[in-house]
Order: structure tokens, then sequence, then C-alpha cells
């Protein structure tokens, strides 16, 4: 693939002896959403840990736009452009707002397709955030402190974004507004990889789809080859 923002190679990667996992490869092509899907336990965490530099792999390498940044500490990573929203979105629940913004903030990365984020941008994406900026994070709903740590990712001024499952949780109608988000970062120029249980979300949105069975991979294709073929996905991610 041509101008690969991330890209895992041969990762093995382990959570003490367990080996979670085993040879897993994939690129994510720059200006491109990759959806990564799987059961519970297949992985797909895992491989953003991994990216981040969260969890150093035993064997293999990790790429960003060409760069290798195999085990390097997780801030020389989100120096090089990644950023990172975790599952359970782990605001800082007795900071404000503004402050869970301000702590974020990285301006220096070069290469970007879109104008930097500033608290002001990331309000004018987030109005909701905007009117609660002086109210502790702990005090927000589940969709607004999604909404946070999205804002909270951004405020780094990353190249790539990592968003380990962002509808978890959500009202629908608050899942509708997080994906028309990613929708919209998408349209800005980010490389986005999207972890998702759910594989409507993720087919609706995505151009490339990787599915770990297991902590291999079992499925790498586009989403609209995969949707053409009518490939029967239930072995590797049950009910679809």
């Amino acid at each position: 693939m041509a101008n690969s923002a991330l890209k895992l190679s041969a990762i093995d990667a382990y959570y003490g002896d367990s080996h979670v996992l085993q040879q897993v490869s994939f690129e994510l092509g720059e200006g491109r959403l990759l959806g990564l899907l799987g059961r519970n336990g297949a992985g797909k965490s895992t491989c953003m840990n991994v990216s981040v530099g969260l969890l150093p792999p035993r064997a293999g390498a990790v790429e960003v736009f060409g760069a290798t940044v195999t085990r390097l500490p997780p801030e020389m990573i989100a120096r090089r452009g990644v950023a990172l929203v975790p599952q359970g979105r782990r605001v800082f629940k007795s900071l404000s707002v503004r402050e869970n913004l301000a702590v974020a903030a990285r301006t220096e990365h070069v290469g970007r397709r879109h104008a930097p984020w500033t608290m002001l941008t990331v309000f004018a994406m987030f109005p909701r955030l905007a009117e609660r900026r002086a109210q502790l994070a702990g005090h927000l709903s589940g969709g607004e402190q999604q909404m946070l740590a999205i804002g909270r990712a951004l405020m780094s001024n990353p190249r790539v974004l990592l968003m380990d499952e962002p509808s978890e949780g959500l009202a629908p109608q608050i899942v509708a507004e997080v994906m028309a988000t990613i929708r919209k970062l998408k349209e800005s120029g980010l490389s986005i990889v999207l972890v998702e249980q759910s594989p409507k979300l993720a087919f609706d949105i995505a151009d490339d789809i990787v599915i770990l069975n297991s902590g291999r991979v079992a499925v790498v294709s586009t989403a609209a080859a995969l949707k053409a073929d009518g490939v029967d996905l239930r072995q590797h991610l049950g009910v679809f």
C-alpha cells in the first residue's frame, strides 16, 4: 500500500505468558479509515496498545509514515503524530473540560493536511463541550465524555488517530453523532484506525477492513470488496 500511515509487521505480543497477537500484520493507508474488527478477546485493543507503545511487542515492527517506532516510549510515538482515543474514554474526571483539553495540547507536528487543532476548533466541533468547558469531566454524560476523549486526542494534533470502540455504551443517537464526527475527521485528512464491536458501523464508514480472530489476522480487504462479495463473516464475528 502506497503512503502507509501506520504499519504493523509480524507482531507478536504477550500479556505475561499469554500469546495475544500472533504474527499480526496490516497497514493503514494515509488519509484512509481502517475498521479493525473481531470478537471480544481477538486482540483489537492489544493492537492499539502496541501501536502507541503501551505494550512493546516481543517480535515484529511498527512503523509510522515509514519511520520505525517499535519499542519507543509512548511519548515519543505521540510526538511522531499518533494519538489514541482509549476504550472506556479515561478522561481526567477531577479536571474540567478545558483542563482536560489543555493538558493534551501539542503543536509541533508537521505534515498535517488540516489546520492545527486548538481549543477553539475542538469546541467548534463539539459545541456541548464548549457549553460545559468549566464543568468537571466526571460530571459529564457518557456521550459528552466520549466527545471529550476525542477532543483531547485531537489537541495533540495527530496525523494518525486510533479509536478504540468509541461507540461503546452510548445511546443510538449519540453513536450517530460520534460516527458523523469520525467521518468529518477522515474528510479532514486524518488517517484513522477504528476498533468496533459493531460490523455495521465499521462497514458504513471504513475504506478498509481487517478482522482478527484469536490473535491472528483472518481477513484483510476493502469494505467495498467485502460487501460486493457477500462474504459470510459469522465465523469471525458471530452474528452479523
